[in-house]
């Protein structure tokens, strides 16, 4: 199994919560309507909250991010679910890009399960090079990735198992930078356009709730060095004060991360199953005993 595949599948995680990927949009004529700051925050608030109550939805997303080999593009479609606090669905991830065309399967979907404990990927073209031991599934368990990966792989597990997509809403609210820059059209319906700024390390302390002091503290000396300052992000709330997009970016010393999420179809139904346990190989064993990065 390649580091590539483990790349886009826990992008799909932060493409559903919104941290260390990266929401720019340009700031209108429109600046200062719906109250100023003020207004702003009480729009949030109320989308947070109501999208909060929605529970599950349909989601499609692309992130963009360097990587050493070069960029990454990472295109996330499915559906999840939050009621239980932690995010469970099933999504159609490809993985594209100069960083990911020289591995198995580079531009075909790739069918993930996120469940509570653990997402499963499907090994697909990749299980080739795998051999005899080679399964249908490989199972990345949030805890072994914690513990293997060190402050990232615990931002991962922290991301996945608190999470839904409020998150962005939430961490304008709490930075308190943010202010209606327009109105858009998004999924052919009329949105306000929020934008704010949020200093890396803020964001991390507002976004890494189970994150000890010093899993925190290392991830932000890894941000930092890679050269990570602020992180720009813009929301689009409809009518009915529901999120339906985010876009998040950052610059870092490897180049841009660029990250767009729209949801729709608010309440839909999701049903997840894992996968039989003697059809699944845990990443370790894909990874001949190495450690995503």
């Amino acid at each position: 199994m390649h580091r590539t595949r483990i790349v886009a599948a826990a992008a799909g995680v932060v493409l559903m919560a919104g941290l260390t990927a990266c929401g720019g949009g340009s700031k209108g004529d429109d600046a200062n309507a719906g109250g100023g700051a003020d207004g702003a925050l009480a729009a949030l608030k109320k989308a947070s909250e109501s999208t909060g109550k929605e529970q599950s939805a349909k989601v499609r997303g692309t992130q963009k991010q360097p990587m050493p080999q070069g960029e990454i593009v990472t295109e996330t479609e499915g559906a999840i679910d939050w009621s239980s606090g932690s995010t469970t669905g099933e999504m159609q991830i490809t993985a594209k890009g100069s960083s990911a065309k020289a591995q198995p399967g580079a531009g075909k979907p790739t069918t993930v399960r996120y469940t509570e404990d653990a997402m499963y990927s499907e090994t697909g073209d990749a299980a080739k090079a795998m051999g005899a031991k080679a399964k249908p599934w490989m199972k990345i368990d949030y805890d072994k990735l914690a513990e293997k990966s060190g402050a990232q792989g615990a931002l991962v597990k922290d991301q996945a198992q608190n999470n839904n997509p409020t998150r962005s809403v939430d961490m304008l609210i709490a930075s308190g930078q943010v202010e209606k820059v327009g109105t858009d059209t998004v999924n052919g319906e009329q949105a306000d356009h929020y934008s704010g700024t949020v200093k890396i390390s803020d964001m991390t302390r507002m976004q890494s709730k189970n994150l000890s002091k010093k899993e925190q503290e290392e991830l932000v000396a890894t941000m930092e060095k890679q050269g990570l300052k602020t992180q720009t992000v813009d929301v689009w709330i409809n009518g009915d004060d529901l999120l339906v997009k985010k876009r998040e970016k950052a610059k870092s010393k490897a180049g841009t991360m660029d990250s767009t999420v729209t949801y729709s179809d608010y309440g839909t139904k999701v049903t997840v199953e894992e996968p039989p346990a003697g059809d699944t190989m845990d990443f370790e064993d894909a990874l001949g005993g190495g450690v995503p990065q």
